[in-house]
């Protein structure tokens, strides 16, 4: 069951780049562009949105909910399943329970974290040390925050969180979200 990302009631920022032209396609690729979340990855969302601000942080969300046409819009744009999940397997995106999120300031600033979201570079990996000390930092506290609200991270994206176990989800497609025709 998806349901939409509560932002305002958490202080949270959303820009879904999927949504524009900004993003590794070069071009819109939602047909429905919501920020929606398994109810159980909007509840650990939520959690990690009061870790946050316990210590002024908010949170900026680039994608959550992604339809597995979408996937196949990402896929086509970069095949490679370092940086996108192959649709054929499916992505925690398309069950609903990922997010890719950054740390924003009190006053909407993104927090400096090495890379750009989506940058598909070494980069972007957790764990760097080849960035400067802030990003470090950044990353790190990013990394906190969602791992002590019951989030699992990938390795190769420091945005990208997940629910674990999250095969265990289903695939939920676009059409599904759109009302009935009558």
């Amino acid at each position: 069951m998806l349901v939409p990302v509560d932002a305002a009631r958490c202080g949270i920022v959303v820009s879904l780049a999927y949504a524009t032209a900004l993003n590794l396609s070069g071009r819109p690729i939602y047909r429905n562009p919501l920020c929606l979340l398994h109810r159980e990855a909007a509840a650990r969302l939520e959690r990690a949105a009061e870790l946050a601000g316990a210590i002024g942080l908010r949170f900026k969300i680039f994608d959550a909910y992604r339809p597995p046409e979408a996937q196949w819009r990402l896929w086509e744009a970069c095949p490679d399943p370092d940086f996108v999940a192959d649709p054929r397997r499916g992505s925690p995106h398309s069950r609903g329970v990922a997010v890719d999120l950054t740390l924003i300031d009190r006053s909407g600033e993104e927090l400096p974290m090495g890379t750009g979201f989506d940058a598909t570079v070494e980069q972007s990996h957790h764990g760097r040390t080849d960035l400067p000390a802030d990003a470090q930092r950044n990353r790190l506290t990013l990394l906190g925050i969602m791992t002590a609200a019951g989030w699992d991270h990938y390795s190769k994206e420091w945005w990208h969180y997940q629910l674990f176990d999250a095969r265990r989800y289903p695939l939920i497609a676009d059409g599904a979200l759109a009302p009935p025709l009558m």
